[in-house]
């Protein structure tokens, strides 16, 4: 199993009679599942419908579901109600009018209210059917190339996360291994700042030294911050290789991994040291952010 990732693009259209339907589907990171519903007028219940089967399909993220619907020619008829025309005209007639007033023309009387009729196709109860399960089936069709372009990134991500421990783990090694956390190396770094400081006038104590690195040597240890990076590091390979929804614990072992570098950085006793902690947390920031994007 792979990870998925919490940012996507699919759209699933169709055309039913004059009726061309496109939903395009986006996601993003988010905390919870936030889905947000545009349809145009009239097609609410089918945002409505789309709304649940993306509820069901998807974890957490914001996601926006937009539906476009474009009337061909033939979706709308005009109709002139010659019953309600006929009986105008027939009230009408006899009528003796002021010779101020002049006789009704056809495009007057064809605007008074019941003689034009418009006729929306859509209002057909047999098409609103046919376009409502379209509309159902595209909504999940979109669903799943969603899930589809989800999992191609994810795969990608994995890789990106992969390099990045990779190279945390180099880090870490480095500062394992670097000479100024030595007594030996504190020693003499302490015995040269001593006689630069007295100017030779006072004799140092080899004994006193020794003992004075040691204590600096001790408290400036890293090793339990390099073996808990350590062990975060197989904890977050472990989750890439697992796969699934596992974006929260990967952020927690990132907010952890920068925990360590920190404390690595003050603890840092030499130029080197110091420079591998900061390059450790530039790429460890580099990773919380990956892990942002990540199921």
């Amino acid at each position: 199993m792979t990870i998925s990732s919490m940012t996507g693009f699919a759209r699933e259209g169709g055309t039913i009679g004059p009726f061309q339907w496109a939903w395009e589907l986006k996601s993003v990171n988010g905390r919870g599942l936030d889905v947000r519903v545009r349809t145009p007028p009239g097609l609410e219940s089918a945002g409505e419908e789309a709304r649940g089967i993306v509820a069901k399909a998807l974890g957490r993220r914001q996601v926006q579901l937009t539906l476009s619907l474009t009337r061909g020619a033939g979706a709308t008829r005009i109709r002139v109600n010659r019953d309600v025309l006929a009986s105008l005209l027939s009230a009408l007639e006899g009528l003796e009018l002021p010779a101020s007033v002049q006789p009704a023309s056809l495009d007057g009387l064809l605007q008074v209210k019941g003689i034009v009729e418009v006729e929306d196709e859509l209002a057909d109860p047999a098409t609103s059917k046919i376009l409502s399960d379209d509309l159902r089936d595209g909504a999940a069709k979109a669903v799943e190339a969603l899930k589809v372009a989800r999992t191609s990134e994810g795969t990608a991500l994995a890789e990106v996360l992969r390099g990045q421990l990779d190279t945390i783990e180099k880090l870490v090694e480095q500062a394992d291994s670097a000479p100024g956390r030595r007594p030996e190396a504190v020693r003499a770094r302490l015995e040269t700042q001593l006689a630069e400081l007295l100017e030779g006038r006072l004799a140092l104590d080899p004994v006193r030294l020794h003992q004075e690195a040691v204590l600096i040597a001790t408290r400036a240890d890293i090793r339990e911050e390099l073996d808990r990076l350590k062990a975060h590091i197989v904890s977050a390979r472990s989750l890439l290789q697992g796969g699934g929804p596992v974006g929260r614990r990967l952020d927690f072992l990132a907010q952890e991994f920068g925990r360590e570098a920190n404390t690595l950085c003050s603890k840092a006793n030499d130029i080197s040291l110091s420079r591998t902690g900061l390059e450790l947390k530039a790429v460890v920031e580099q990773f919380r952010e990956q892990v942002q994007n990540v199921e």
